[in-house]
């Protein structure tokens, strides 16, 4: 997590979830973040400022008229050398004051006066979410430019199914973490492809490629951080999508293939991770394959479509890159690729040392030359690689 240094109010409002923030504060804390909390009094009867103020190492604020601040002029102090103030979790009451300016208490009022950036998560019932005057609260907020983690559909606490369960503070933080990002494709539309495919043998046997689909996953992520609305075609991996981030669930080659060309229209960026599966069995065994005297089945193959060659073709393509998993001669495997597949942009690693792992070494290849981005968590090269494609599309 990419958020040391900075310096996060932490507001907290009457409810249940209540108990979840303090988990955030200590995530938060962890990763060297400075969180100060400010909670409504409604939010004290939930989770003490005692507590809070042991999580963060600061004291807790709960008065608008406390004397600690000269003048009585906290609302304004408290927030000035603030980079965002994060209110978890958000009632729909609350949302409804700041939808409409109020700001009748200490929290409200530090929002109304604020200068930095506001993020707000949500929690409360299901029916209190979909009420209309919560939703006409919400576009009012987001037309205000507000940003928002969450909220998640789940079990709630007054027993009931549905949308308006805070989000889990992991989940938080990585929205925290993502409004800090550059958002340098703001307003693109990015196309990514993840994970392996398969390719049926027979019923109950498949052949596929090795991938975990950790790098595809985390490039959708950085490029949504980036700004960018994404839309994530993804083969079979146990991996959930990145919030904010589209997924299309694929298993073959062809259905990747289909589901590419059903989303590609109006896309700026089309970035290939997926390992998809070059050859498929001709003719599929509609039975399982038995054992017969020990000999083994012979298999015919065919070659899958080239996804990603078929996109760079196409009038008026996309941005396109392209992955290149090499085991060996990674330099001159991945110049040629990019030459033959015609896109702009390879990123390319030895796969050996990648698959499955949570970091890697990437090398982008371009027109201008080889660019090695180092080792690192894949997000963070992913997150390099992003920086490079934008950088890219300007100069287009």
């Amino acid at each position: 997590m990419t958020l040391k240094g900075k310096r996060i109010l932490l507001g907290m409002t009457g409810g249940i979830a209540a108990y979840k923030a303090a988990a955030l504060a200590r995530l938060l804390v962890k990763s060297g973040t400075d969180v100060r909390v400010a909670m409504t009094e409604a939010a004290t009867r939930f989770v003490t400022p005692v507590t809070m103020q042991a999580l963060t190492g600061q004291a807790v604020w709960t008065d608008l008229w406390d004397p600690r601040v000269a003048d009585s002029m906290s609302h304004i102090e408290l927030s000035r050398d603030r980079d965002l103030i994060l209110i978890a979790p958000a009632t729909a009451n609350f949302l409804a004051k700041v939808a409409q300016g109020i700001g009748d208490d200490l929290l409200s009022t530090l929002v109304l006066a604020r200068r930095c950036g506001l993020m707000l998560a949500p929690a409360m019932n299901v029916e209190m979410w979909e009420n209309p005057a919560t939703q006409r609260n919400l576009r009012t907020l987001r037309v205000d430019g507000i940003a928002f983690a969450g909220p998640a559909a789940g079990d709630q606490a007054c027993g009931e199914t549905g949308m308006g369960r805070m989000m889990e503070p992991a989940a938080i933080a990585a929205e925290v973490e993502a409004w800090f990002q550059p958002k340098a494709l703001a307003g693109k539309r990015v196309l990514v492809t993840a994970g392996p495919t398969e390719e049926k043998i027979d019923p109950v046997r498949v052949i596929t490629n090795s991938s975990s689909g950790k790098m595809g996953y985390a490039v959708a992520r950085a490029a949504r951080e980036a700004g960018a609305r994404v839309t994530l075609v993804s083969g079979p991996v146990a991996l959930e999508a990145p919030a904010g981030v589209e997924r299309v669930n694929v298993r073959s080659a062809e259905q990747m293939f289909d589901a590419v060309k059903s989303t590609l229209k109006g896309s700026d960026v089309f970035i290939s991770v997926a390992a998809v599966a070059d050859w498929k069995v001709k003719g599929f065994f509609k039975n399982k394959i038995k054992k017969i005297n020990g000999r083994s089945p012979v298999l015919e193959f065919e070659e899958n479509p080239d996804i990603l060659a078929w996109v760079a073709a196409q009038k008026n393509a996309p941005f396109c890159v392209g992955f290149a998993a090499e085991s060996e001669n990674v330099d001159a495997n991945a110049k040629r690729k990019r030459l033959k597949k015609g896109v702009p942009l390879i990123a390319a690693n030895r796969a050996q040392d990648a698959l499955g792992a949570d970091d890697n070494a990437l090398t982008l290849f371009d027109a201008r030359g080889r660019h090695p981005l180092g080792r690192g968590p894949k997000l963070e090269q992913a997150r390099k690689l992003v920086a490079h494609v934008a950088g890219m599309l300007k100069k287009r």
